[in-house]
């Protein structure tokens, strides 16, 4: 597992905790409970942190969110619920 959710319960943002930095980008793909792709980013950890959140997911619907991430060469998934 190379990350972490901060909370698996989450309102307007997602914080991850990387393992390491890695040199490829960090894929994520957020999907409702249909599978269907509500959001999606694509970065690179600077050096320094290996912390990063990401923001704007305040207007989504409330529910239950399966979250995929990609470094390259690992892919792991998440259950995540938005709450009020």
């Amino acid at each position: 597992m190379f990350a972490k959710v901060k909370s698996t319960v989450f309102i307007d943002k997602l914080r991850l905790h990387l393992s390491a930095k890695t040199d490829s980008a960090l894929k994520a793909v957020l999907k409702d409970d249909k599978g269907s792709v509500c959001s999606s980013m694509e970065t690179i950890m600077p050096d320094e942190h290996h912390e990063m959140e990401w923001t704007g997911l305040n207007n989504l619907p409330y529910g239950v969110y399966t979250l995929e991430l990609s470094d390259g060469t690992e892919e792991m998934q998440m259950r995540l619920v938005k709450r009020v």
